[in-house]
């Protein structure tokens, strides 16, 4: 890896308002700045700050970014990273940030090193070197910060979407909409499971109009929902088996034997009611 030479940090130092200057340039014409999510105010404190890192951290460390004279350089890179990730910035944007800085770079050092060319053609590798392992630093973080948006946001709508709502004292339904997998079954046990704990509820109704299919695979995760339940020393109605989810599940050989099972939830309701000694009559 080629290595900066003093007298180029010391060029970029003596020239930063020049480069301050063309980076934010290119960076408005690149179309950074009519982004409103950042406003040109922002974006030069993060190109002013940016360059500074940059001198300081070369003058102690050269262009071996992964070592301890640049930690404050990557540690700025990650945060900036991080925040236009969560601000919903694409990677392009992020990364066009720093990639920007070498058009401004190359011009300095051809000005500077006019009459030199084998220092002038070392001097602009080492400076490409620098720039891209810094882009690609800044590229990892927003990969990984998007990932824990994408990651949390997941975990967000299998919440939501996985309701338990108290029908009677000591009946409780779990409407499901969607596919059931692994994950989201054991997101079904856990928050079925301390509703249950929550409210001593005797019943719980799983009610499935909402799954589009049921294979092997959805059977299993529901008789594992059902034994949990039935660990917890509460019982399980499973609704919503409409005709086509039954003749799906006669065609497996599906083994649903000791679960209870209704065409809907009000006839699952109903027998929920009459377990724990209520009738339902009209007035």
């Amino acid at each position: 890896m080629a290595q900066l030479q003093p007298s180029t940090v010391d060029a970029i130092r003596d020239n930063d308002a020049w480069l301050l200057e063309q980076w934010n340039a290119d960076l408005a014409n690149s179309g950074a700045t009519r982004d409103t999510r950042l406003s040109p105010e922002d974006l030069r404190r993060q190109t002013t700050e940016a360059l500074r890192l940059l001198v300081e951290c070369a003058s102690r460390g050269g262009s071996a970014v992964g070592t301890d004279a640049w930690l404050e350089g990557r540690t700025f890179l990650e945060k900036l990273s991080r925040d236009r990730a969560l601000n919903g910035f694409d990677s392009q944007h992020t990364a066009n940030f720093i990639f920007s800085l070498k058009r401004p770079l190359f011009s300095l050092l051809q000005r500077e090193l006019a009459g030199e060319s084998a220092q002038l053609a070392e001097q602009l590798w080492a400076v490409s070197e620098l720039i891209d392992a810094l882009g690609m630093h800044t590229i990892t973080t927003f990969q990984k910060s998007r990932e824990e948006v994408i990651r949390r946001q997941q975990e967000e709508l299998l919440e939501l979407s996985t309701p338990v709502v108290k029908l009677w004292d000591g009946v409780l339904a779990l409407p499901m909409i969607g596919t059931l997998d692994s994950q989201r079954t054991q997101v079904v046990m856990e928050s079925l499971l301390q509703r249950i704990v929550e409210t001593g509820s005797e019943i719980a109704i799983i009610d499935i109009t909402g799954v589009p299919t049921v294979d092997t695979l959805v059977a299993q995760h529901l008789l594992k929902t059902v034994t949990a339940i039935r660990l917890m020393g509460a019982d399980c109605i499973i609704s919503g088996v409409r005709p086509q989810i039954a003749q799906t599940i006669v065609h497996l050989g599906l083994d649903l034997q000791g679960i209870v099972t209704k065409a809907n939830l009000a006839d699952a309701l109903a027998l929920a009611l009459k377990r724990t000694g209520l009738n339902v009559v009209r007035a």
